[in-house]
């Protein structure tokens, strides 16, 4: 079996040495201020989610252009140009026009003073727009970030080559691909508060406009942790989920990080998405070269793919392209435990989760990799965890049964011993959540309590 590969691996690198010890990335959006509170296990992370999405949300902030979209889901539209301006595409070299509209959130005070913060969000981008997500906050010593982009996003490719920006700091903060990261947790300095800024563009003289149904961003200060402790199986139950394998597509695409052999990512979002009843057309597939197996794990591939990052693992960019999927929601959040992980696949959601592990940390994997996405589905009567794992050799082998223990642990941990003995980072629970906007009640109350509606 192909081991599992991503360049996710070289952002945990360096978010661990940035951090001098601390804590990886981690991403969490909800629509509410919510800090999730700590489990009787302590296994909790701090994180304080804040997402922008309503009627009311989007009035709060300072437009430049825009207009407030009514309706079941409101949204932020371009009314009029506020200006325009060239862009020089740093992937094709091409340099063209856009009329531009700007949306500034009002500030929000963390109420987790934080190490890390990630954007997310889901907009529609017709041909001929695209978007540009901001941060600025305020750090304890009183001094402010500057406009840190943290991805300028389209659903296609031929407009602008969606990415990632590299090189951002001010030698007290990082962006490293999606994650906003304290350059020195040890020192004590941490970001207090926020604000973001959306540019949404057209081409110029048009009437086209993207739409932006979500924005936000997760803070959180999560303290390192080679273990957690244990939990107690609270829920035995299975959710049918379609399981497509990434290995299947080994040799495919190669400019989509090296094809099928790193795509465990959007391999992940393909499944939910179609657990939801969704998937790309005919018409969206005709791209894919005839007689390809699953041609929408492709398809999935090629619209998560960063192209500064040069991977499809960029975390908020799988959310984006989940969300483009009709009446979909979408997040990358943190959670603090498994018995939080029931809770979602109790409500019938199943959970795109992000860990690292060496090969005998994860018996029955037959790998170890680094940095890898699989989806979970369900939980059996002892509270093992079943999880479709991308990583297998075909379609038929990629539902598995890993031991609760382990896994929850190079889940939730944020620091691990790679083969060598050497220190690297955990994702300290990172995960996606995708979900139908028409949610039921009961998975409302889940994705509420949790911090993600």
């Amino acid at each position: 079996m192909t081991r599992p590969t991503s360049r996710r691996t070289v952002l945990t690198a360096a978010l661990a040495a940035a951090a001098t010890g601390g804590a990886v990335a981690a991403a969490g959006p909800a629509t509410a201020a919510a800090s999730l509170a700590a489990a009787p296990t302590g296994t909790a992370s701090p994180v304080d989610n804040r997402f922008w999405n309503t009627y009311t949300d989007w009035r709060c902030g300072s437009g430049a252009g825009t207009r407030v979209v009514a309706g079941r889901r409101p949204g932020l539209e371009i009314s009029a140009p506020a200006g325009r301006g060239d862009y020089t595409d740093p992937h094709t070299g091409r340099t063209s026009s856009w009329e531009y509209a700007t949306w500034t959130s009002p500030v929000h005070r963390s109420t987790v003073p934080a190490t890390e913060v990630i954007a997310s969000w889901n907009a529609h981008t017709p041909a001929g727009t695209w978007i540009q997500v901001e941060l600025r906050g305020s750090y304890s010593d009183g001094t402010e970030t500057p406009w840190y982009v943290m991805g300028r996003w389209a659903a296609g490719d031929g407009d602008i080559r969606r990415t990632s920006v590299d090189d951002q700091g001010d030698g007290k903060s990082s962006v490293w691909t999606d994650t906003f990261s304290v350059d020195d947790a040890a020192s004590g300095l941490r970001l207090l508060s926020y604000r973001l800024r959306l540019t949404l563009h057209r081409t110029p003289g048009t009437t086209r406009t993207p739409t932006v149904r979500r924005v936000g961003a997760m803070a959180s200060d999560i303290p390192d942790r080679f273990t957690v402790p244990a939990t107690t199986p609270g829920l035995a139950r299975e959710l049918l989920v379609p399981r497509y394998s990434q290995n299947v597509h080994v040799g495919e695409y190669p400019e989509y990080d090296n094809g099928g052999e790193a795509w465990c990512s959007p391999t992940s979002s393909q499944m939910i998405i179609e657990y939801w009843g969704r998937r790309p057309t005919a018409e969206d597939l005709a791209w894919v070269r005839p007689g390809i197996a699953d041609p929408q794990i492709c398809h999935a591939a090629r619209y998560t793919f960063d192209y500064q990052y040069e991977g499809c693992g960029n975390w908020p960019f799988n959310a984006a392209y989940a969300a483009t999927y009709k009446d979909m929601g979408a997040v990358v959040t943190r959670l603090g435990s498994l018995t939080d992980l029931e809770k979602l696949i109790g409500a019938g959601i199943p959970v795109i989760t992000s860990q690292s592990f060496i090969k005998e940390e994860l018996t029955g994997a037959g790998y170890g990799t680094s940095g890898h996405l699989m989806t979970v589905i369900g939980f059996t009567a002892d509270g093992d965890v079943i999880a479709n794992d991308p990583a297998s050799p075909s379609n038929e082998a990629v539902r598995r049964v890993y031991r609760r223990r382990e896994w929850e642990n190079i889940w939730l941990r944020t620091k691990r011993y790679d083969a060598t003995g050497r220190v690297r980072g955990g994702t300290g629970g990172v995960c996606y959540v995708y979900f139908p906007a028409t949610a039921t009640a009961a998975q409302s109350r889940v994705l509420k309590g949790l911090g993600i509606l």
